[in-house]
């Protein structure tokens, strides 16, 4: 397994290296060592799975605020998506910026995604599942969202034909 860190700091992308023969392979794809020599969440309470149908959904951008803030790490089980994370902690120095990647099945590549940050994805097409680890517990009362085309951060999705839930749609402008 290679973190390789990314550009909006405490994020990381994660590379498998599978040991392959005849029967297929075997890859590790997390160890609490690794990821505690880098900084990062070294255990995952809760996982989730999203299922999308149709080309062009969008899920975010969403967070949970502290006390019940959680890193996340995350992989495309089927399909492909257009990742993407906006660091959202204020004393960070890479504060309100984003950063987008693609995550397929076939590359098994995986997001860290660090508590602090804002995640969404759009889906490559139809039929796209993704897998999520998270460092905390659900909370609903911590639930916080900016909206997918705020024009503070200017993010580039892909696809214009969007697919989207009311509730992501309607989070306001970001005032941070």
């Amino acid at each position: 397994m290679i973190l390789r860190p990314q550009e909006l700091d405490g994020a990381f992308l994660v590379e498998i290296e599978p040991a392959e023969d005849h029967r297929g392979f075997y890859a590790q794809s997390f160890s609490t060592r690794e990821f505690k020599h880098h900084g990062l969440a070294e255990s995952f309470v809760e996982g989730g799975i999203s299922y999308n149908a149709r080309r062009g959904t969008v899920r975010g951008m969403h967070m949970q605020l502290a006390p019940h803030a959680q890193a996340k790490l995350l992989r495309c089980t089927r399909g492909a998506i257009h990742d993407v994370i906006v660091d959202l902690r204020s004393e960070s120095p890479t504060y309100a910026q984003w950063l987008a990647v693609g995550l397929s099945a076939s590359d098994m590549r995986m997001l860290y995604v660090p508590e602090g940050f804002a995640h969404g994805f759009q889906t490559l097409g139809d039929d796209v599942e993704v897998s999520y680890q998270l460092s905390d517990y659900y909370d609903p009362q911590a639930e916080f969202g900016v909206r997918w085309n705020d024009p503070q951060f200017g993010i580039e999705w892909p696809i214009d034909d969007v697919v989207i839930s009311d509730r992501d749609r309607s989070f306001g402008d970001f005032r941070g």
